[in-house]
């Protein structure tokens, strides 16, 4: 399937860690790609890591230097940045994106860069990679096998103490939930379905993140299965999904492997996956580009309009629950 992306025209902006990994990957393709950063420092430890040369000053040095004849545009910048980016891109001509999730760090972003996308006719996909898992795949896979979801139920609970000094003083600490605590509920409601009800609650809160750091709440999809959730940010705890069937429980701990255990038993199993492109790339990178640049229809992305009527409807809700 990767066979022609040799030929493939795309620019990818940024120059950090995510930026690197999707490298790695078009540079295995040899995929004909220009790097284009902001800053210099970030392009020399850019180019110093992975022995790729890049471009500064964003999409203007990309438009002097670049490859004008780019048709695929991938965004993997700083949160603060994604939503500038993708509509300068969009602007500059780019009609095919691929933009790291959460697309923008605010619902009136996110919004912004859909209307944007409509009106400019772009096609964006969110990168949430962790639906390309191989776990995730073959789970997905099994689940319909078993007949579908009865039940399913997910912890979000992040590490205060490793990423406080970190956000405290940034914008991205009071959004953290959609900047990194998305990538779980994204793949809880994909392979659990969505919901038709949710009651939410929260309580707690600190410096960064002053609206709530405890979490926990239910609700049905549309399909009639059960889900609940809960996340304590004060507490011990890791990302985790459980998804229940009327053979299997299937779990996610940590989320590239995948576990189940069988009817009317209580020994935890796991699966064989076949996870060589996990391991040798970030996980699900490899798949997720590889779906982008082949235009593959059949691939599980969420695309951006998609996106703006989950974080409407899920994401506000279990952040902000109503009164």
């Amino acid at each position: 399937m990767s066979d022609n992306l040799s030929s493939k025209n795309v620019v990818l902006f940024g120059a950090g860690p995510m930026a690197m990994d999707y490298a790695k990957v078009l540079k295995h393709w040899d995929t004909n790609f220009t790097v284009a950063g902001r800053s210099r420092e970030g392009i020399e430890k850019f180019q110093k890591q992975t022995g790729i040369a890049a471009i500064t000053n964003g999409l203007s040095g990309w438009q002097e230097k670049g490859n004008a004849n780019a048709e695929y545009g991938i965004i993997a910048v700083n949160f603060e940045a994604l939503a500038a980016t993708a509509i300068e891109l969009m602007d500059a001509g780019i009609r095919k994106i691929l933009l790291e999730k959460p697309a923008g760090l605010t619902t009136r972003e996110i919004h912004t860069v859909c209307e944007h996308a409509k009106n400019t006719g772009t096609q964006i996909f969110v990168g949430y990679n962790r639906r390309f898992y191989a776990s995730v795949i073959e789970a997905k896979k099994l689940i319909e096998d078993d007949g579908g979801v009865l039940s399913f139920n997910f912890e979000f609970t992040e590490w205060c103490d490793d990423i406080t000094d970190k956000l405290k003083h940034s914008t991205t600490g009071k959004n953290w939930f959609l900047a990194n605590s998305s990538h779980i509920a994204d793949t809880a409601f994909y392979l659990g379905g969505e919901h038709k009800e949710l009651h939410p609650y929260t309580a707690g809160g600190n410096d960064w993140h002053p609206t709530a750091t405890v979490f926990a709440g239910a609700g049905v999809t549309h399909s009639g299965a059960l889900f609940s959730y809960q996340a304590n940010w004060d507490a011990p705890g890791r990302w985790r999904v459980e998804v229940l069937t009327r053979k299997h429980r299937y779990i996610f701990c940590p989320l590239e492997k995948l576990q189940i255990i069988k009817h009317n038993s209580v020994t935890v199993e796991s699966v064989d996956i076949d996870d060589q492109l996990d391991r040798d790339f970030k996980p699900g990178l490899y798949r997720q580009t590889e779906s982008f640049l082949n235009e593959d229809a059949q691939a599980p992305f969420l695309d951006i309009h998609k996106h703006y009527e989950t974080v409407t409807t899920h994401y506000e809700k279990i952040i902000r629950p109503l009164a």
